[in-house]
């Protein structure tokens, strides 16, 4: 709440701020004599047709004159009104005008160091550079695009054959002889054989 307040207070009223209010106050006072003097004119027009009636001929005819004085001062009044509104808007259009001078002042000011900090000579050297990049990249894609020559696609072939040949590692082949596959096959049977003579020798001798 304090914080609200204390912001509030450090609200700062221009000159120009101050001007609009004491125009708006000026033209709502003008607008409250507008209407109590349109009230009046009702009410003296009333009183003019009752003086007639009464036969007052002459008070009747000197308060139509008054009357047509307030009407002209009436309209004066709407004159003074319109000044007024339209010298309000004209400094509220001012004030805009002002804030929209002040951001190009701004705006300005920040391009201008941007282009301190970005001379010509530095964008046309890097818009240059760029180009580099693009044509060098350009002749990378045709190249790869198969605009080779005979010459370079044998280099080229050459080099990736040395790095296969680099990459890919073959197991060592092993020194001893293989072994023989139907020996290995009975070599379990005849173990199993000799296994069993073994046991009737046991029983018999038993």
């Amino acid at each position: 709440m304090g914080n609200i307040f204390a912001r509030k207070r450090r609200t700062r009223v221009t000159e120009q701020d101050r001007a609009v209010l004491q125009l708006k106050q000026q033209r709502d006072r003008l607008r409250q004599y507008q209407k109590k003097l349109g009230l009046q004119l009702e009410k003296e027009k009333l009183v003019a047709r009752q003086l007639l009636k009464d036969g007052k001929k002459e008070k009747a005819l000197l308060l139509l004159k008054k009357k047509r004085y307030q009407e002209q001062l009436l309209d004066k009044t709407d004159g003074q009104i319109s000044n007024l509104e339209r010298m309000v808007q004209d400094i509220e259009f001012a004030q805009i005008e002002m804030k929209v001078i002040e951001g190009l002042k701004v705006g300005n000011e920040c391009l201008k160091k941007m282009h301190e900090t970005l001379s010509v000579e530095e964008v046309e050297r890097i818009m240059d550079e760029t180009q580099d990049s693009i044509e060098y990249q350009r002749q990378i894609d045709e190249l790869l695009a198969g605009s080779l020559s005979q010459e370079d696609e044998d280099a080229v072939l050459a080099e990736l054959e040395a790095i296969t040949q680099g990459d890919v590692q073959l197991p060592e082949v092993p020194d001893e002889p293989l072994p023989d596959v139907h020996k290995t096959e009975e070599e379990p049977k005849r173990e199993k054989g000799r296994v069993k003579n073994k046991a009737d020798g046991e029983m018999l001798a038993a």
